[in-house]
């Protein structure tokens, strides 16, 4: 078989992914402690936004220990303000409960709501359930003790970007099932849903852009470790859950020439063809996470405008 014929990328993203050295496109297992040391910290006033947000650092009991959650709660808010519960990307063996704030933090301003999120354990030191149970204790504290924090446990959307994607998408299935917290909507950015990294958009991907085939699987291998791949659980991997009704409204983007465009979409698809409420969008020479790799392009201020409108909608219902 020949080489699958490739979706074109934006410009700007073609740019950027031919001159920059720090995009992951494959990743081996060996790499992982290597990335780990080369992740981006922020200062507090980058993540508060100078200011414009009050930090706290909370604990909460998990199965396993305590669970960290970072909140940034707006100094401007008058009354309880709604809650986007953020859980970090990475492929399931990076990243820290800082990264993204300071681009989400903006997002949050525009609707009045506060951030909170969860330092999840990562792969391959441990493996399923650690992230997810670690997310959805995050998600009964976050509910449980909103009140006294000045926060609307009535309105929180789980928001995701990547394996954050995922793992949000996870905790909402289990809310679901276990009759946990209520979600008022999931937020799920161009997420790693499907462990069997077979899909089409995978094999038109594989050695190009960010995130291939071989970085996904080294991510997926290091989560589920010796867990067969027949016996994959949904709240490990969501696109494997064959009911996906019952579920909050749910926001997806995906880029069109990335590795989870395809199991992306058919999430979307099938949220609807159970009777559900999910909003799409497939960005036009999209590679993964193109919104951070090129910020200022116009289709990245294009995709923030998209989830900017769709949360505003959704915290404008009535009560």
């Amino acid at each position: 078989m020949g080489t699958p014929s490739r979706p074109p990328f934006d410009p700007d993203v073609a740019h950027a992914l031919a001159t920059r050295d720090d995009i992951v496109t494959t990743m081996r297992p060996d790499e992982i402690p290597r990335l780990r040391r080369q992740m981006i910290t922020y200062s507090e006033s980058e993540i508060t936004l100078d200011g414009s947000f009050e930090l706290s650092r909370h604990r909460s009991m998990g199965l396993d220990g305590e669970v960290t959650i970072v909140l940034l709660r707006p100094r401007s808010a008058t009354a309880p303000a709604p809650v986007i519960y953020h859980v970090h990307g990475g492929g399931l063996v990076l990243g820290t409960a800082y990264d993204v704030l300071p681009s989400l933090a903006p997002l949050a301003v525009q609707v009045g709501a506060a951030i909170a999120a969860v330092e999840y354990r990562l792969a391959p030191e441990h493996r399923y359930p650690a992230a997810v149970e670690d997310v959805y204790t995050g998600l009964e504290w976050l509910s449980a003790s909103a009140a006294d924090l000045g926060l609307d446990a009535d309105r929180i959307v789980i928001d995701g970007v990547s394996a954050g994607g995922g793992l949000a998408a996870a905790a909402a299935l289990l809310a679901r099932d276990r009759g946990g917290p209520h979600l008022l909507g999931q937020m799920l950015i161009c997420p790693m849903l499907d462990d069997r990294n077979d899909s089409e958009s995978g094999w038109q991907m594989a050695g190009v852009g960010a995130w291939d085939r071989t970085a996904n699987e080294t991510g997926w291998s290091a989560y589920l470790g010796d867990i067969p791949r027949s016996e994959v659980p949904i709240y490990a991997a969501p696109g494997r859950a064959v009911d996906l009704s019952g579920l909050p409204p749910t926001f997806i983007d995906v880029g069109s020439a990335e590795t989870f465009r395809d199991e992306d979409i058919d999430y979307a698809t099938r949220i609807w063809r159970a009777g559900g409420d999910a909003e799409l969008h497939v960005w036009p020479g999209g590679a993964h996470g193109f919104d951070a790799l090129v910020p200022a392009a116009p289709l990245s201020r294009d995709a923030r405008t998209a989830r900017v409108r769709w949360l505003e909608r959704l915290l404008d219902q009535p009560r």
